[in-house]
């Protein structure tokens, strides 16, 4: 399906980012993954690469400007393109967990509202302007953001800036039409106990493999599909809303 594509998973040693990692190495791509992580970057690169992909690791934090342009340099200077770029890593709240709420917004530091926001908001940003050139060079390319709303008190630092990936994933999709780049936003459907939440969390709670090929084939779509949020109904991809 996508035999030779180069992806770029940003968030990609854990959770959810592995997930769509081990999605894409099936689907015969080429994996640059990107984490701050380093041991489980490893950890997981080698866990594709038992898989039969061909594989990338970069070290690399999304809120600084510097590294995530190094990382895509890297990227293009070892494969030679970047053909989708998948912006995952973010801060989640991860309350169904079990874990305690963050603060309301009355009560909450503003250095931790910065942190979220410079991290799922501003690390899109970052590596979807990095990739762009490389993109528009080649008249192609998909960059797959991802959404997710709901919940309920704490959760405005989160929410909010999964709604502004919304917006801003509209904006770069105009832009970039006539390059023939196509940008969509995904919603992975529910909230996700992965391998790091409490094992009680994960016997009541879907994991990883809930969100299925969704993000393989958001990387697929038409130009049709671009500015628009995506999820799966029915086994296949339909806009949301």
């Amino acid at each position: 399906m996508l035999d030779g594509k180069v992806v770029i998973i940003t968030g990609g040693a854990k959770g959810i980012g592995r997930y769509i990692a081990l999605t894409f190495a099936k689907a015969g791509a080429k994996l640059a993954l990107a984490d701050i992580d380093m041991a489980r970057l490893h950890t997981t690169g080698e866990e594709m690469r038992a898989l039969g992909a061909e594989v990338l690791t970069v070290t690399a934090d999304v809120r600084s400007e510097g590294e995530v342009k190094s990382a895509v340099d890297r990227v293009v200077q070892h494969f030679g393109r970047v053909d989708v770029l998948v912006n995952n890593a973010a801060i989640v709240p991860h309350f169904m967990w079990g874990i305690p709420r963050w603060a309301r917004v009355r009560d909450m530091e503003q250095s931790f509202w910065d942190r979220v926001m410079d991290t799922n908001l501003g690390g899109t940003f970052r590596f979807t302007k990095q990739v762009i050139p490389h993109m528009e060079q080649q008249r192609s390319g998909h960059i797959v953001n991802l959404y997710g709303g709901g919940g309920g008190p704490g959760a405005a630092a989160y929410v909010v800036s999964k709604e502004a990936i919304k917006t801003f994933s509209q904006f770069v999709a105009v832009e970039e039409e006539e390059f023939g780049v196509c940008v969509v936003t995904v919603n992975p459907g529910a909230a996700i106990a992965t391998e790091d939440a409490p094992e009680e969390a994960r016997q009541r709670m879907p994991g990883p493999d809930f969100v299925g090929e969704r993000f393989v084939l958001a990387a697929q779509v038409g130009m049709e599909y671009t500015g628009k949020v995506l999820t799966m109904k029915d086994g296949a991809l339909v806009i949301e809303g």
